[in-house]
């Protein structure tokens, strides 16, 4: 008996998942409601909250997933030499971040765990993020006074300033990817 609920409870987990990513798909993620899910699945609105703890925690495995997706291109897109290709190469991971404000906000508001127990797929893209830049950095044109691991966060941290200036109303005349090359191009270029 066990086995048959819990195929239940997956095929359940499945459409609720399903469902969200249709109504994503008409109105983007912010206009989601747990309503138009649950109607849209075809359950009962306590179903959803025997999922998911809030809209947020659905949205963190949809943004996760999608945010996999996008390291996944960037990966695909080679590995990058001067500064201009490590943007090109982060565009897709960036582009998706930056797509709305509320997928921003949900992805720095999960963008680090509060307890081991607590790592969801959020935090590990950034992790993932991260691991992948610092590889590139053995590869990218670069100083060489700090470690790759170091350069890596610096690029991370540089990436997340520029996207967070996007949304700012006395920052956001400059482009993203303008902005980011100014500042990777000032951490990384070596000292002449």
């Amino acid at each position: 008996m066990q086995k048959t609920i819990q195929k239940r409870t997956l095929k359940t987990r499945a459409k609720l998942i399903s469902a969200s990513e249709e109504v994503i798909a008409k109105g983007g993620y912010e206009a989601l409601r747990v309503e138009e899910v649950v109607q849209a699945a075809g359950v009962a609105k306590g179903t959803f909250f025997a999922h998911f703890r809030d809209k947020d925690a659905l949205m963190e495995i949809l943004i996760g997933e999608k945010l996999n997706a996008c390291l996944s291109r960037a990966e695909d897109r080679g590995t990058p030499k001067t500064v201009p290709d490590l943007i090109d190469a982060l565009e897709p991971v960036h582009q998706f971040m930056t797509s709305e404000r509320y997928v921003f906000d949900l992805i720095i508001r999960y963008s680090g765990a509060a307890a081991v127990a607590e790592i969801g797929p959020i935090a590990y893209c950034f992790e993932r993020y991260f691991r992948m830049v610092e590889a590139w950095m053995e590869t990218v044109d670069t100083r060489t006074d700090i470690t790759p691991e170091l350069l890596a966060e610096g690029v991370q941290a540089f990436a997340i300033q520029s996207m967070s200036l996007k949304y700012c109303a006395l920052h956001s005349a400059q482009n993203f990817s303008d902005r980011l090359e100014v500042y990777l191009n000032a951490w990384l270029t070596p000292a002449t």
